[in-house]
């Protein structure tokens, strides 16, 4: 008898699979859709493109109500003028608005890429614009298959026609908040603006807009953008997401209008894949919480009308909680959800705070490294500096110098001095005292600069005012 195993009786090993980590995209065709969110979605995406387009058109006492006038050094907003040394109210800001991202994204999920995120309000633009050239999504899916007719030719060019002008005007907006747009129109109309980097950045970012919102759409939202990445970090179990109720809709089929799903052991999930149609970045809700997933409740309302048609009880998609899924009741208020909103709040009245109490001046006092100290021709003990005074104003202004803290001690150079808007002077300025009045070698000096129309516009910078040691008691 052979101890040898036959060839034939040894399983063959199967093949390994490849999996591609990147995929090439495969065109999503958005079906349109109405709604109870698609109509807040359309409002506030209409608003923000309005309020783009709009708000560089707006001026205030003949400026430009939002203008960052980077050759100037000076930002203008809304009635008020911003210089460099205000550097640190631009980053409270950006940092209330990282927390207001953690504090909303940790109650309502991704709500902002739903509603407000620029590149959804671009996609929503260019893609409403194609469902009015090319038609609906089955009319679309057709017209991509068909031959190259004078009409499919003519739809596309319309299409793309329309899509650069929004992204040209997209770039010339963005510049107008840069360069006065009511400066810059009439410049790029006659080829006179004397910046090239004005065009360079008109064409950057009429392109990118037309590449992003046009062609890559969501390709930005799952590939490029940080933001879903890390927005698990922010989640917890009482997030309230857009969610679908395997529980109830499971098992899915097919079925006739107002049968009983009971009957054929069937959830309340007809598979119609409507939900998977109106998404803008192609994902099944069904498959569970995705990274994918904007918020945009598109699903909900394309699944609630499915709901009313087979006379089912709506809300088989919604927006829910992991929690509720589970049978049990959600917590609003949650540490994590109530320390971004304390430091939202702690941030915002640091803010008020420091505009409130602003002073549009700054002086920085430096003495003269040359020498300590000098004695002129009336025996005097003279210290010289050089003050740094900046008129955060947009006009002309007169400021007085002054000193405090050392007794006797007067300005022997000029105290008057005007400086323009904007402008950083430097002042050299000596001071001086009598021998017999100075009692230390060194004493603490303190300048004061105040403005001659309003005394309330003042700022002060300590110094030290040295002298010989024969003179200390």
């Amino acid at each position: 008898m052979s101890d040898k195993i036959p060839v034939k009786n040894i399983p063959v090993p199967p093949k390994p699979k490849t999996v591609e980590l990147y995929a090439s995209r495969k065109k999503i065709y958005v079906k349109e859709i109405t709604g109870f969110f698609q109509k807040i979605r359309s409002v506030s995406l209409w608003m923000l493109m309005i309020m783009y387009f709009a708000t560089c058109w707006i001026q205030f006492d003949g400026i430009q109500i939002v203008l960052f006038d980077l050759p100037a050094r000076k930002f203008h907003l809304f009635g008020t003028t911003f210089w460099p040394q205000d550097f640190v109210l631009l980053s409270w800001l950006l940092i209330i608005c990282a927390f207001g991202l953690f504090f909303i994204t940790t109650m309502f999920g991704r709500v902002w890429c739903g509603y407000t995120c620029p590149q959804t309000a671009w996609t929503f633009i260019f893609m409403w614009i194609e469902e009015r050239v090319e038609g609906s999504r089955n009319q679309r899916m057709k017209l991509d298959k068909a031959e190259n007719t004078p009409n499919k030719l003519g739809k596309k060019l319309l299409k793309h026609a329309l899509w650069i002008f929004v992204a040209f005007a997209t770039g010339l907006t963005f510049v107008g908040y840069f360069y006065p747009i009511r400066e810059l129109v009439p410049d790029l109309l006659s080829f006179s603006i004397e910046d090239g980097w004005a065009y360079f950045w008109i064409g950057f970012f009429t392109v990118a807009t037309y590449a992003n919102a046009g062609w890559m759409r969501e390709q930005v939202c799952l590939y490029m953008c940080p933001y879903a990445r890390f927005q698990s970090v922010m989640f917890d179990k009482d997030t309230l997401v857009v969610s679908y109720d395997p529980a109830r809709g499971e098992p899915r089929g097919s079925r006739k209008k107002n049968s009983n799903p009971a009957d054929k052991n069937l959830g309340d999930c007809v598979d119609c894949g409507m939900c998977v149609q109106v998404c803008p970045t192609g994902i099944d809700i069904r498959d569970g919480l995705q990274y994918e997933c904007i918020g945009c409740a598109l699903c909900i309302d394309a699944c609630d009308q499915i709901m009313e048609k087979m006379n089912y009880p709506k809300g088989l998609i919604s927006y829910t909680t992991e929690v509720n899924l589970e049978g049990k009741k959600s917590k609003l208020l949650r540490p994590k959800a109530v320390g971004y909103f304390a430091m939202i709040i702690i941030m915002i009245s640091a803010v008020i705070y420091s505009i409130s109490n602003r002073v549009p001046l700054k002086l920085d006092a430096l003495r003269d490294r040359g020498s300590l100290y000098q004695t002129n021709a009336v025996g005097f003990i003279e210290n010289g500096y050089t003050l740094k005074i900046v008129n955060m104003v947009d006009n002309q202004r007169e400021f007085v110098i002054s000193t405090e803290g050392l007794e006797g001690a007067k300005i022997s150079t000029r105290t008057v001095v005007k400086i323009g808007s904007g402008e950083v002077a430097s002042i050299p300025t000596v001071v001086e005292i009598d021998p017999g009045k100075l009692d230390a070698t060194n004493v603490e000096l303190r300048f004061i600069v105040t403005a001659t129309d309003d005394s309330t516009v003042s700022d002060s910078a300590e110094s030290r005012f040295l002298g010989p040691p024969t003179y200390r008691r």
